[in-house]
């Protein structure tokens, strides 16, 4: 077992498309604090929790044609950056948007487990204090990140308990069809699948050759605007809001 370790876990194919030039991906967290944020505490924590998971303690190593996760000892000093900042920001909000856009331009160093944890110690309109979380897409996908950060916190009202997520309850009142009309159900769903699939492509088609897009302010204007930096905008939108639109749509 020490020795499969130390030879490391060869990186997933989808793990080797993330790390090709064109389409370097990172994982960008952004989480706001009530209070300052003590560096001390982050790194005990961190020690607690993320050190324990392989891939945050694991760099990529090339052997020959071959690209593997070797386990590594992680020096927190280089992972957990804590930058200098004016107290008396003018636009704070802007300097946190300012500070996250300069990833789009910095690689992460492969020297080391690719990850960081930026401590900003601003107070923005929404917290006293950010963190900012900067992980590669090869060490796992937003879903899997949030799985992760669920097991390495703790409810307030209990320290040694697992935080719940609501589970959606089974909705009752669709009942399966009787026996004798299950069949005609069945193949009404097929014809109409059949039939929202062929006129969908019929509009893709009409759409690539005849029909061009609106233009929109989320529309890229010119060729190349994909190269350009990118900026993550921080914006509190209303949960009435989003309900609405969930009830109008018609979704879970």
């Amino acid at each position: 077992m020490a020795s499969r370790e130390r030879e490391g876990e060869p990186l997933s194919p989808t793990g080797k498309l993330f790390h090709e030039p064109s389409l370097n991906c990172y994982v960008i967290a952004i989480m706001g604090c009530k209070t300052s944020i003590n560096p001390q505490v982050i790194r005990e924590g961190l020690c607690q929790t993320l050190l324990k998971h392989p891939r945050f303690t694991s760099k990529l190593v090339k052997k020959g044609r071959k690209t593997k996760w070797i386990p590594t000892k992680v020096d927190l000093d280089n992972h957990i950056i804590v930058p200098e900042i004016d107290s008396n920001l003018e636009y704070p909000d802007r300097f946190v948007e300012d500070y996250v856009s300069h990833f789009t331009k910095t690689p992460l160093d492969q020297s080391k487990p690719l990850w960081e944890l930026h401590l900003l110690n601003v107070k923005t309109s929404d917290a006293e204090a950010v963190s900012v979380f900067r992980i590669h897409h090869s060490i796992g996908d937003g879903a899997s990140l949030i799985s992760l950060l669920l097991a390495a916190t703790r409810k307030t009202s209990d320290p040694n308990a697992l935080p719940t997520v609501p589970i959606p309850k089974k909705d009752t009142s669709h009942q399966r069809p009787s026996s004798p009309f299950r069949w005609l159900f069945v193949i009404w769903w097929a014809l109409l699948l059949i039939w929202h699939t062929f006129v969908d492509m019929l509009l893709f088609t009409f759409t690539i050759f005849f029909i061009k897009d609106t233009p929109t302010p989320l529309k890229a204007g010119a060729l190349g605007v994909e190269l350009h930096n990118k900026r993550i905008v921080h914006r509190t939108v209303s949960m009435d809001d989003i309900k609405l639109v969930k009830n109008e749509m018609k979704t879970m």
